[in-house]
């Protein structure tokens, strides 16, 4: 995947890699241009030399001419649109997959932008960069079409030909002062519907827990604000597009309105034949679209451009994590006075297929904690995976040996077989991952079993569904080193219980080697584990199994029993 770094850097390439098809397409669309150019030429020839001197051979010459013209028009438009639509949609497809494997990268992408964001340059800016392939065999046409008018009517009066040759470069030249102004409005528009997007996933994603604390009406008021902002800024950028455009075929039909009065006070005086009168009106008429494709030209570009800049940025966007490529000795885990967030000095040691529950009152200690664990970066201390710095690790052997869960996970859109399996049919294991999450239950109230179609991020499930769901998907893989944070919240009390000890069987039953580490409050796991970590104020403050640390120690017990 090459790194692009600017939004013209995006475009050249778009047009290097699609050039055997943007070529072929543009010289097919010019070739029909140029027929379409000679039709009121054709036309007015026949008048002058078959229709006028009532030659009947010449007549039919020129007619067959014409039809054959008609013919090479309607070919070189269906496989010239052929090639340029297979270009457009391919370029498309090729950026969507490259922002995607930006986004998704192992070693985690450095953004500042939000996931609705990105969901907005990986589609709509990929759509409007791939544009660029239809503008440019659409100016080049218009340009063979302006020409062949031009040079007919510089045959058939000097005076017609200049004026077509002067005025459009004047127009052209008046219309591309506003392409800067076009850029930055249609920029704006799209980081505002980006920030849109963005809130709209976080507030459906949080709903259940606004709805909860009573604050989906603090949350509908944000997303209103921000939605009048995208509102607003889309209504500057249609109002600079639509005032161009009219300004653009205003100026268009005056140029050729001008061109066919020219023409008839010119056949008044006799300085052009009748024919030659039909073929100027006739071109006057066919060049109002190639004048306004022309007219158009810097809108377009400027439209493409300011995509291709939202686009570059995402591909230019730096990696979090080092290319690692040491391999650890093991699953062992060791945090050595680590400092990240709210943790401060921390020091933890999982040994390897050991269960572990950590405990951390506090909620940001616990959100530091797995997402330490899942992107090892910002971080002092040493955090060691089989003896090795976790950043240093390969990636792809980092992501086989410890799998951080996080507390909220989303499901996709198909059944629930495939959200839980994905790229694993799990064989035999399927059935126990299921019954280990509780998510067995989930099939069984459904028909379809594990046929039930899920809908996009799961919205057809209730909270616990969604968990156990997950849950499942995540014991499948089967990690040597699984962290869990707060995996049961939406769950009952019975279903809790279930879950633990499925945990338990499944990673620590007589098969063994698994270890797993759960961030929780809730009893019933903590319970199951061998050993709980206290975590308080961002450091340990009291270990043990949950039995002893429940009778000895009376903020734990407040924690974990309230």
């Amino acid at each position: 995947m090459s790194k692009v770094s600017t939004g013209s850097a995006v475009l050249r390439r778009a047009v290097a890699r699609n050039g055997r098809r943007l070529w072929t397409g543009t010289a097919l669309a010019g070739v029909y241009q140029l027929c379409a150019a000679l039709v009121p030429i054709l036309v007015g020839v026949i008048v002058d030399r078959a229709v006028a001197t009532g030659a009947v051979t010449a007549l039919l010459a020129w007619t067959a001419t014409l039809a054959l013209v008609y013919l090479v028009l309607v070919v070189t438009y269906r496989f010239g649109a052929r090639n340029l639509q297979r270009a457009i949609a391919e370029e498309g497809h090729q950026l969507r997959v490259e922002l995607a494997a930006k986004i998704l990268h192992p070693r985690v992408l450095r953004t500042g932008r939000h996931t609705g964001d990105l969901l907005a340059v990986t589609t709509t800016d990929a759509e409007y960069t791939s544009y660029l392939l239809d503008h440019i065999p659409r100016v080049t046409s218009a340009l063979v079409a302006v020409t062949v008018s031009a040079v007919a009517l510089l045959l058939i009066s000097t005076p017609l030909g200049l004026t077509v040759l002067i005025a459009i470069p004047v127009v052209l030249a008046v219309l591309t002062l506003t392409a800067p102004l076009i850029a930055r409005r249609v920029k704006e528009q799209q980081d505002q519907a980006g920030r849109a997007s963005a809130l709209a996933t976080d507030l459906v994603t949080g709903l259940r827990p606004l709805r909860g604390i009573g604050a989906q009406d603090a949350g509908t008021g944000r997303y209103r604000r921000v939605s009048r902002h995208s509102l607003a800024a889309t209504l500057r950028a249609s109002r600079t597009q639509n005032a161009y455009l009219g300004a653009s075929t205003m100026l268009s039909s005056l140029l050729a309105g001008g061109i066919a009065l020219m023409a008839g006070w010119f056949a008044l005086t006799g300085r052009i034949t009748v024919g030659q009168f039909i073929t100027v009106i006739g071109s006057a008429q066919f060049l109002v679209e190639p004048f306004g494709v022309l007219a158009v030209v810097p809108g377009w570009t400027a439209a493409a451009r300011a995509a291709a800049d939202r686009v570059a940025a995402v591909l230019r966007a730096d990696v979090v994590l080092p290319p690692g490529t040491a391999v650890p000795d093991g699953c062992e885990l060791r945090l050595t006075d680590v400092t990240y967030g709210p943790l401060a000095g921390l020091h933890l040691h999982v040994r390897a297929g050991e269960f572990v529950g950590v405990v951390a009152p506090r909620p940001a200690d616990a959100e530091a904690l797995a997402r330490l664990l899942a992107v090892p970066d910002g971080h002092t201390g040493d955090v060691l995976l089989g003896g090795e710095r976790l950043e240093t690790v390969d990636r792809d052997r980092a992501r086989h040996l410890l799998h951080s869960e996080p507390h909220r996970t989303d499901l996709f859109t198909g059944t629930l077989a495939t959200n839980v399996t994905l790229h694993d049919d799990g064989g035999g294991r399927l059935d126990e991952a299921l019954r280990a999450a509780a998510a067995d239950e989930v099939a069984h109230l459904h028909p379809a079993g594990l046929r039930m179609p899920v809908t996009e991020r799961g919205a057809n499930l209730s909270g616990g569904q969604r968990q156990r769901v997950a849950l499942a998907r995540a014991l499948l893989a089967g990690p040597p080193l699984l962290v869990l944070h707060d995996p049961t919240t939406a769950v009952d009390a019975v279903t809790e219980q279930a879950v633990a000890d499925g945990i338990r069987t499944l990673r620590h039953g007589s098969d063994g080697g698994y270890g797993t580490v759960v961030i929780t409050s809730s009893p019933t796991l903590l319970a199951a584990t061998d050993r709980v970590v206290f975590v308080a104020d961002g450091v340990v403050a009291a270990e043990g199994t949950h039995a002893e640390l429940v009778a000895d120690d009376d903020s734990y017990r407040r924690a974990v029993l309230r």
